[in-house]
């Protein structure tokens, strides 16, 4: 078939995408992780496929979530009809599995309308596909029912040898079963999310791609320029070979650019990547070194929480005069920092009564009474919270899992406190910060609390003027250090969380304050730890 059909029916594989994803709304689309793999990028991922398969050999291709079709046009511009053996696909949705067996009728593509997951794989090693080509579908764990989450489990453990997380998304699920669909030394290409190389769930994965296949490259795209225009993630392409990795191996790590022409590459040794947290730091870093934890660090010297998550920040966080004209009583409300684009200063001071001395002043509801005693005894807040059960608030996920609902999680104030996400390039100049808090405000699931653990307590109890050190040497730590630690998004977006910034080093706080050293080495490490 000529070239120019090939683009006829790439234009209109085209307009049915635009098509139907128009029909479903950002949310719809979201929860079921449907992002359509652009065309060149899909173009370049097949053409990145000729220099990982034999050359002349027949292609037996595969794509586990079809979608309409992007791989296989791509399959189709790349290689000649002739090489092409065979063509299979899978598609769970039927509205794109129907429009894409409508664009590909008469082309030698078998589309299977059907959940990739519970399909039967060919027995014979000669059926099977040796280049399979995928963009999983990303959905997160907490849209997969629990019985389904059950089964994708137990498949896992049969196919691959893997015990997978309760906090994987799907697309995780499709890599580890595609392996029973895959020919002794095929070859695979994913296209999945970032995250995996870095998060505690993706260790499981990481272990796969070490030990069950031969790994052997790994591209990761620069996170500020987005693969996917409706998708906020960070993308990486893996190459793989089903077969049995030597002892000694190495893999090409590649970053930033394109699949063809990267910006960074390096090889980076199998041993190196089994000690490694986090696979991100290649290949601008080509050990591990960065990542073995060091003697000391944040976790060691706090309590480190998230800030409290309300399930409905319109109804439980009020300005005062809203309180006031709503006649909430005042021991059921709580001062709360505002998020960070309204908090103007890294300081924030305190005034007799301990709220915060900002010009933004916010109010956080939470009552532990039983609805008899707050109907009986506190009328006008029960009134209010009659408004919550009739706008559906209290049927919410987190409310509906708080007894009572209108109660909130115990975080009380925190003298110290960080950002737990922002963009490169943010106008304030800083990616993470750290702010003292000397008043009695609790925080929202914006930020990160740290409380000083016993260790630390001690000497700022001794010596409470070093409360501002501890917060200059906080400051002191390198955007480079917490970036090492956190996480990527899509567009350059940035995150830590609690455990990410404890395993962050304490060593800027150790070398500007002999204090800490000091109370250090009067306790052995298992004393210190005990103390939590």
């Amino acid at each position: 078939m000529s070239m120019e059909v090939l683009d006829d029916m790439e234009l209109a594989r085209l307009e049915a995408q635009v098509k139907l994803d128009r029909s479903k709304t950002p949310t719809e689309r979201n929860r079921l992780g449907q992002f359509a793999t652009p065309t060149a990028f899909a173009s370049e991922i097949l053409e990145c496929s000729r220099r990982v398969l034999p050359p002349n050999s027949l292609v037996r291709f595969l794509d586990p979530a079809l979608g309409t079709g992007s791989f296989y046009s791509a399959l189709r511009r790349t290689y000649s009809s002739e090489r092409v053996a065979s063509a299979v696909g899978y598609e769970v949705d039927p509205l794109y599995g129907e429009e894409a067996a409508r664009i590909w009728n008469g082309t030698p593509i078998r589309v299977n309308i059907a959940d990739f997951t519970k399909a039967a794989p060919p027995l014979s090693d000669t059926e099977k596909a040796n280049l399979l080509i995928c963009n999983p579908p990303y959905v997160r764990h907490h849209y997969i029912g629990k019985e389904e989450k059950m089964r994708l489990q137990q498949a896992a453990k049969r196919i691959a040898g893997v015990k997978v997380s309760g906090l994987a998304g799907l697309y995780c699920y499709f890599l580890l079963l595609s392996h029973a669909w895959m020919a002794s030394d095929g070859v695979a290409g994913w296209l999945i999310p970032s995250e995996f190389m870095d998060v505690g769930y993706g260790g499981k994965i990481k272990d796969y791609l070490l030990d069950k296949v031969k790994l052997l490259r790994v591209h990761r795209f620069d996170p500020t320029e987005a693969q996917f225009e409706d998708a906020l993630v960070s993308s990486t392409v893996l190459w793989f070979e089903n077969s049995i990795p030597p002892a000694s191996h190495s893999v090409e790590f590649t970053f930033g650019g394109t699949l063809l022409n990267p910006k960074t590459s390096g090889m980076i040794t199998s041993q190196v990547l089994r000690n490694s947290a986090k696979w991100t730091a290649f290949p601008l870093s080509t050990t591990a070194e960065s990542h073995v934890p060091t003697t000391t660090n944040l976790g060691d010297l706090f309590y480190i929480k998230r800030g409290i998550a309300t399930g409905a920040n319109d109804f439980f966080v009020l300005k005062p005069q809203d309180a006031r004209r709503r006649r909430l009583p005042e021991q059921f409300l709580m001062p709360v920092l505002p998020s960070p684009r309204y908090l103007p200063v890294d300081e924030v001071g305190s005034d007799d009564k301990g709220d915060p001395l900002l010009e933004r002043k916010l109010f956080l509801l939470s009552c532990d009474l039983p609805e008899s005693v707050v109907r009986s005894s506190y009328p006008d807040l029960w009134r209010y919270l009659q408004e919550g059960v009739e706008a559906g608030i209290s049927e919410r996920y987190l409310c509906k899992h708080r007894s009572p609902w209108y109660s909130q999680e115990k975080r009380p104030p925190a003298p110290f406190l960080c950002t737990y996400m922002n963009r490169r390039g943010a106008t304030d100049g800083k990616l993470f910060r750290f702010l003292l808090n000397h008043s009695n405000a609790t925080a929202p699931n914006v930020y990160l609390l740290l409380y000083p653990k016993p260790i630390l307590g001690r000497v700022l109890d001794r010596d409470p003027e070093l409360l501002r050190l501890v917060w200059a040497a906080l400051n002191s730590i390198t955007p480079e250090a917490l970036i090492g630690e956190g996480r990527v998004y899509g567009g350059g977006l940035h995150k830590i969380e609690p455990k990410e910034l404890g395993n962050t080093s304490a060593s800027a706080l150790i070398d500007n304050l002999p204090q800490i050293s000091a109370e250090l080495s009067n306790h052995t490490v298992p004393t210190l730890f005990a103390m939590e």
